[in-house]
């Protein structure tokens, strides 16, 4: 049986890597170290939590002990989809790099330009970072890429397929021809391999399992659900409540707003929850994830961002409360749970419009997923909620306060004539006894207007208010019609001629 001592690693990574605990390589790691210490270009694929990571940072170790690293000119540099991947992997240069000196600069969004300047003057030997704020970096004149030796790009085809192939390009352009290049990722389809190709040369490719697919540690079920969303958060309660043996769990949504809608619901619900997306700012992300991963939270709901890479040995289920639009996703979401040869359970909710997402993940990964309590065609008829309900009774009175009716019964709302005329004539009355309070009213209200004394706070506005407010009393001096207020309109102020 292969062992870590029989991959060509130095003694240091080997001392590092035995005070972790670890003794036997994984068959990506056994595939890849050899060829990448011969520095050699690497194309692997493995299913996510078999240890990808450690089959580019123990090689990388090793060949970086020798040599040093100048300011501004990092020797090797890792590119990264997330922050949170992007800290991850830091990590792990941290635990299985304890023997060796090594400069290590994390470059993510959400830190000061001013403390990340100051790793690179001091030179890293290993740059860790984001596309964008690689590039921020180079355009502020901070960072020389001429002396490059390793470049790899961890979960490529995310990389390619998020949108960051043109800062790629970039990047690629600015790193010497001759580096050595090492993509890993969980998932490679045809479309993306051929984007792959630009960058790599005459490749070793280490595949250990089969494109796409999940780890049988894992159980996959599905469960049928109505598309109303406080019927799928039922439904996911339910489902929550149902496991006995869970221990942790990530829930997973495709939208940031559905991710902060889950969030609130469990919350009153009285459920030990966090949050995680891409929208909150990189000290409450970091903080909400080592809180996931120090137990102190049970229950965290994400968006795709947690989907990919991200190193939590025991979560025991992983929720899909939206069926993914991508079926690449689906691999990376359940691959969180059942890590490290542990076992773990995956549900997700399905609905009917979710059909067709549902049969490209089937056809991705070549299997039929079981359904738990019936498929689709057993769900019951949708039950209208309190809400729906009350918004229905609240819909239906404001048609009656309207005048609206459902039913023939109008005359109940129609008052008699005589009735009508009485109000009228009480209506009248009043006026007649109040024209002046109506009218200071009004002048109230206009005094009030900021439009009115905004440009000119003068005391040439009170001879304006003045002329406006016996404008009407010029031509009028009886009581204001019903029905116009203090405004009357010039037409009816005209005296009708008498009839010869």
């Amino acid at each position: 049986m292969t062992t870590f001592a029989d991959l060509g690693l130095s003694q240091k990574v080997l001392s590092a890597v035995t005070d972790a605990g670890y003794t036997i390589p994984t068959p990506i790691q056994a595939g890849a170290i050899p060829p990448a210490l011969q520095r050699r270009d690497i194309l692997g694929i493995a299913q996510t939590g078999t240890g990808k990571t450690a089959s580019f940072v123990l090689p990388m170790l090793t060949l970086l002990e020798k040599g040093r690293a100048r300011a501004r000119m990092p020797r090797t540099l890792i590119l990264e989809p997330t922050r949170e991947l992007a800290a991850q992997v830091a990590e792990n240069f941290e635990k299985y790099g304890k023997n060796h000196k090594l400069n290590v600069a994390l470059l993510i969004g959400g830190v000061s330009f001013d403390e990340q300047d100051r790793k690179l003057e001091r030179g890293a030997d290993v740059l860790i970072c984001t596309p964008g704020r690689l590039l921020d970096h180079c355009e502020r004149g901070k960072l020389l890429m001429t002396g490059v030796e390793v470049f790899v790009i961890d979960e490529a085809d995310r990389m390619l397929d998020m949108g960051f192939i043109p800062d790629i390009e970039r990047i690629a352009k600015m790193i010497p021809f001759t580096r050595q290049t090492l993509f890993f990722s969980a998932t490679m389809p045809p479309e993306i391999q051929k984007l792959a190709d630009q960058f790599l040369q005459n490749p070793e490719r280490i595949e250990v399992a089969p494109p796409s697919s999940t780890a049988k540690t894992v159980t996959q079920r599905l469960v049928a659900c109505h598309n109303k969303d406080y019927e799928k958060r039922s439904t996911l309660r339910d489902l929550i409540r149902a496991q006995d043996d869970l221990k942790n769990a990530i829930i997973f949504c495709n939208r940031k707003k559905d991710v902060a809608d889950l969030f609130r619901s469990l919350e009153r619900h009285g459920f030990s929850v966090g949050a995680l997306h891409g929208d909150m700012d990189q000290r409450s992300r970091t903080t909400m994830l080592a809180g996931f991963k120090a137990n102190a939270i049970t229950l965290l709901v994400a968006s795709d961002v947690a989907a990919r890479g991200l190193d939590i040995p025991d979560v025991s289920h992983v929720f899909n409360f939206d069926v993914p639009i991508h079926a690449e996703d689906y691999v990376h979401r359940i691959g969180r749970t059942g890590r490290a040869g542990r076992s773990g359970a995956a549900f997700t909710l399905v609905t009917r419009s979710d059909t067709k997402f549902l049969d490209a993940i089937e056809k991705l990964i070549d299997q039929k997923i079981e359904w738990l309590d019936g498929d689709l065609s057993a769900l019951p008829a949708p039950a209208e909620s309190h809400d729906e309900s009350r918004g229905k009774r609240g819909r239906d009175k404001g048609r009656e306060r309207r005048g609206g009716h459902k039913s023939d019964t109008r005359s109940e709302y129609v008052k008699p004539v005589e009735e009508q005329q009485v109000v009228e004539a009480v209506k009248v009355e009043v006026v007649k006894a109040e024209p002046v309070a109506a009218e200071r009213r009004t002048d109230k209200r206009r005094d009030q207007n900021p439009r009115n004394n905004r440009n000119n706070p003068s005391p040439a506005n009170d001879d304006n208010r003045d002329r406006r407010r016996n404008r009407h009393h010029d031509h009028d001096d009886g009581p204001t019609p019903v029905g116009f207020g203090d405004d009357i309109p010039a037409f009816m102020l005209i005296v009708a001629a008498a009839k010869a």
